[in-house]
């Protein structure tokens, strides 16, 4: 007897299926043991299908050996709460300035409520994940982060305070190689302190990278909310080094937000990272589509 076209015993789909386990077989041979660090942010944040499908892929590669670590943001959770207690906000070089005020409530939304709900959604797809921030175990000590501007009446070149905003000094990893040889997910929250014990918020982006490079990353992955990077037709950019962003950003192909991206890649894997990803975290499993096949779906980067 033959089984309907859309019956889930149809022979071309199950063939079809197949075909994308043994396309996706020696990716899973060659990432296995080897840590992948993720970070996830952007409006995907924001939307449970797309937060389900990203913990659903988190689980999935640890289920095939891969070390998976997550360094999550949420600047708009932090603007909205901010807004509701009545706090303004204000961004240099997309870096929101930070007073003491301000960096509580961070510590509030990205160290509680947004760490623990991801958490949750892992829990959820059948994984065990841990929610940290930076400041958990000593693992990232953070220094103050300094930004110049020119006057525009003079164009001298100013010093800007951004407050209680860090950077990686230092980066301590046994707190996440404990729990990841206890079969756990570490959820990292972009929080930090420094030597004499002051809170700092960290980009994420930044983080991520740091996170990488200490761990020597076979893959840092920047989920936003583009393809990747695109030439001036908008045609994605597959496959990039150094050089290439470094001309692509004087001739202007790369501008605004993703400058910063970009160099957190090129510091991860001139540190150590085998190589940087940029890619769109609200296609459904973009990520499995990056890794397990030959096409794949964002921007990488390599040192060369």
């Amino acid at each position: 007897m033959t089984e309907p076209a859309n019956s889930p015993f149809d022979t071309n789909t199950m063939l079809a299926k197949a075909e994308i386990l043994v396309e996706a077989l020696p990716y899973m041979k060659r990432y296995a043991g080897r840590t992948f660090v993720i970070k996830y942010g952007g409006h995907a944040m924001g939307d449970p299908e797309a937060a389900r499908d990203f913990a659903e892929d988190v689980v999935l590669l640890g289920a095939v050996g891969i070390n998976v670590v997550v360094v999550h943001g949420g600047g708009p959770q932090i603007g909205a709460m901010l807004k509701k207690l009545g706090v303004e906000s204000s961004f240099v070089d997309g870096l929101r300035v930070t007073d003491k005020e301000t960096a509580q409530v961070a510590e509030m939304v990205l160290s509680g409520a947004i760490n623990k709900e991801l958490v949750g959604w892992i829990h959820g797809a059948g994984g065990r994940a841990l929610g940290i921030s930076g400041k958990d175990g000593g693992m990232v000590t953070a220094r103050k982060v300094t930004r110049t501007r020119k006057r525009p009446d003079s164009n001298i070149e100013q010093a800007v305070d951004l407050g209680f905003v860090g950077e990686p000094e230092h980066l301590d990893t046994r707190i996440i190689e404990t729990a990841v040889s206890s079969g756990l997910i570490p959820v990292i929250a972009p929080i930090g302190a420094d030597r004499e014990g002051h809170t700092y918020n960290i980009n994420a982006d930044t983080m991520a990278g740091a996170v990488a490079a200490a761990m020597g990353a076979a893959r840092l992955f920047l989920l936003t909310d583009v393809a990747g990077v695109m030439d001036k037709d908008g045609a994605l950019l597959t496959d990039l080094t150094p050089q290439d962003i470094d001309r692509l950003e004087d001739d202007g192909t790369i501008s605004g937000g993703m400058i910063p991206k970009l160099q957190t890649c090129v510091q991860a894997v001139e540190a150590g990272c085998e190589a940087a990803v940029v890619l769109d975290g609200r296609v459904p499993h973009g990520m499995l589509l990056e890794i397990f096949t030959e096409k794949g779906a964002g921007t990488l980067i390599r040192a060369q």
